[in-house]
């Protein structure tokens, strides 16, 4: 198994890989969405998108994770992004979601977000993951409770959204295998 099988996830509905130059376009929809971009660093040009696109692939490159591209196998469609996350100066180990708005409702954060942790600990080893969720994020904080995550603390993010407070959400690896019925 080379190290690019391990990039790659399946899920019942998703496939979960690195983000792709063809993921751009459905990516910068998303982020000129306003509501689908409102929690997840507010609605972006196509430029600023770009940028923020490229951070993404980015991490895959210098930290070996990033968020995934998330891609309905129904459809072959993008979308979104889920997956691990932990940008210079970020609360925890994250992993996190964000949606486009035509993917909302179907279960499809749950069911990734789901793979991704379990990737996070086997792959990356991490001991315990958050998430950072804006407390008027409603959906996501019912997420992250159906994850068995739980209330963690308040934090800040780092530049550019130090004026962002969010609530950290997480739990430890062992929590999250015995949720799973693997302890």
């Amino acid at each position: 198994m080379s190290i690019h099988d391990i990039r790659i996830i399946e899920t019942e509905r998703l496939i979960l890989r690195p983000p792709i130059r063809e993921d751009f376009d459905a990516y910068a929809a998303n982020m000129a969405d306003a509501e689908a971009a409102h929690f997840i660093g507010g609605m972006q040009s196509r430029p600023v998108a770009w940028r923020g696109f490229l951070t993404l692939a980015g991490a895959w490159m210098i930290q070996g994770y990033s968020m995934f591209s998330v891609i309905e196998k129904a459809t072959g469609h993008w979308v979104g992004r889920l997956g691990p996350w932990q940008p210079e100066g970020w609360p925890g180990k994250e992993v996190g979601w964000g949606l486009a708005r035509g993917a909302w409702g179907k279960g499809y954060a749950y069911e990734g977000a789901v793979a991704a942790i379990d990737w996070s600990f086997e792959h990356l080893g991490w001991t315990d993951i958050i998430h950072s969720i804006n407390s008027d994020n409603l959906p996501s904080i019912a997420l992250a409770k159906r994850l068995g995550s739980r209330f963690l603390r308040h934090s800040r993010l780092p530049e550019p959204y130090q004026d962002v407070t969010v609530e950290v959400w997480g739990q430890t690896r062992e929590e999250w295998l015995l949720k799973r019925g693997m302890r």
